[in-house]
């Protein structure tokens, strides 16, 4: 099939590779001239494993192309995905000019039928406005007699297992109500529904829907025990012990239990307000989803809280060393990470941040420039160095193999707070380590 993808972002270029590896003719488009140049060069504006290799076999290949003239993808493909970006606008809602103009920059260029296929995360009803704009802009442009149609195709992508995800995903959800259509993505999907057929169609609007439903449910899960951590920690309770009790439970599982230092990402915060705005609209009062948002705010400033607790509210001068500025591991992505509240607020109080992450320092480099209370290392020991206390925000997994007697020789005080519980407590005591994890740990009154 000839299919073009608008938007080659996380969502647009992971969407475009592995449609290609199976066998489709894919564009890739953007507004970003140089964005374009870059990834014809083979370069990517995103982290992602596996994706880098994918793109650049393919497009030698050449079965996937990248390009800035919307025209000759429209004209030349009848499958179109808007895969461009939603961010919250002021009000929590989720911000949907880019969609609309990717719409309209459609409708204008058609000449035949179009299938038009919203991959981008968008609020219930989004297909109807999307629908109406094209009619209007084809009325406008004398082409009435032109049809076309428009399915909602959300998608569930982990960043850091983006092209597992899709390449043997749970379920497929293809919301239009368009016989034609559904075959049309029938056939778009088949090789990846060999084996079991994963497509589950519905109407737009549900489709629209399961995406932010399907997010809220996680967050709830992270903020449910995110929250009994804290009550874990004052209790005296180790809430690993509490979280492998539960996870035992196959109504529970072990999937998004695990108490950390709040959830970021591109999905997650921009999803659950979303959500509550579109609520909001609707005159319904939803006050768990609020609370999900709520303790996830207050989880976010507990690795400050804490250090700064523990340093005596005196951060000024001090040097803290922070492991881990991406959101969650195996991406660059710093989009509502813990580290940039537990940073920003450290700097507050004149404190210096001394950042080591595998991924994510060139990233980082991008948000903050030059700041000379920012420094940035290539080992995590040598982030240590002159350190008043350890501050991990991420998990990854080189940091499970550090060595206890290097971290207590290099810090200037024996303080590690650790955001994601990866040390044992037990442990760190033995090695004259003052350990303060999420739940479990020595605990602190704030």
């Amino acid at each position: 099939m000839k299919i073009s993808i608008f938007g080659t972002g996380y969502v647009g270029l992971v969407t475009g590779a592995c449609l290609a590896e199976v066998g489709h003719s894919v564009i890739c488009v953007d507004i970003d001239e140089f964005k374009i140049e870059e990834l014809n060069e083979g370069k990517l504006p995103i982290y992602e494993p596996g994706l880098e290799e994918l793109v650049k076999k393919n497009s030698k290949e050449g079965r996937l192309k990248f390009t800035s003239d919307h025209k000759e993808a429209i004209l030349s493909t009848n499958l179109i995905f808007i895969a461009v970006g939603t961010p919250s606008a002021e009000d929590g809602s989720a911000d949907l000019n880019h969609v609309m103009n990717v719409a309209k920059t459609i409708a204008k260029s058609s000449e035949d039928k179009k299938t038009i296929v919203i991959k981008s995360t968008v609020p219930i009803g989004t297909n109807d406005k999307v629908r109406n704009l094209i009619k209007e802009v084809f009325k406008n442009e004398g082409k009435s007699e032109l049809s076309f149609d428009v399915c909602s195709n959300p998608e569930f992508l982990k960043e850091g297992c983006a092209i597992e995800d899709f390449n043997r995903a749970e379920r497929i959800i293809i919301g239009s109500e368009n016989t034609e259509t559904l075959e049309l993505m029938t056939q778009c999907y088949s090789p990846f529904t060999r084996k079991k057929n994963k497509l589950l169609t519905m109407s737009p609007r549900a489709a629209e829907m399961t995406k932010y439903a399907a997010n809220a449910m996680l967050a709830t899960k992270i903020s449910f025990m995110n929250e009994m951590s804290r009550i874990a920690e004052k209790a005296g309770v180790d809430i690993e012990q509490v979280r492998q009790g539960i996870g035992s439970d196959s109504r529970i599982g072990y999937e998004f239990i695990y108490p950390g230092c709040g959830y970021g990402g591109s999905c997650f915060p921009k999803d659950v307000k979303a959500l509550i705005k579109i609520s909001d609209d609707l005159g319904i009062e939803a006050s768990l989803i609020s609370s999900v948002n709520k303790v996830n705010n207050q989880q976010k400033m507990s690795l400050f809280n804490k250090l700064n607790t523990v340093l005596n509210n005196n951060l000024k001068g001090k040097r803290i060393a922070l492991w881990g500025l991406s959101f969650k591991p195996e991406t660059d992505d710093m989009r509502e990470a813990p580290s940039r509240v537990l940073m920003e607020n450290v700097w507050k109080k004149q404190g210096i941040i001394q950042a080591y992450d595998p991924i994510a320092l060139g990233e980082c480099k991008r948000i903050y420039q030059d700041r000379t209370d920012l420094e940035y290392f290539s080992t995590p020991d040598d982030a240590l160095i002159d350190a008043e206390a350890l501050v991990i925000c991420s998990e990854w997994k080189e940091f499970f193999r550090q060595d206890l007697k290097v971290i207590k020789d290099r810090l200037n005080r024996p303080i590690v707070i650790d955001g994601r519980n990866i040390f044992d407590p037990d442990e760190m005591s033995q090695n004259g380590l003052e350990y303060y994890g999420i739940g479990r740990g020595l605990s602190i009154s704030l």
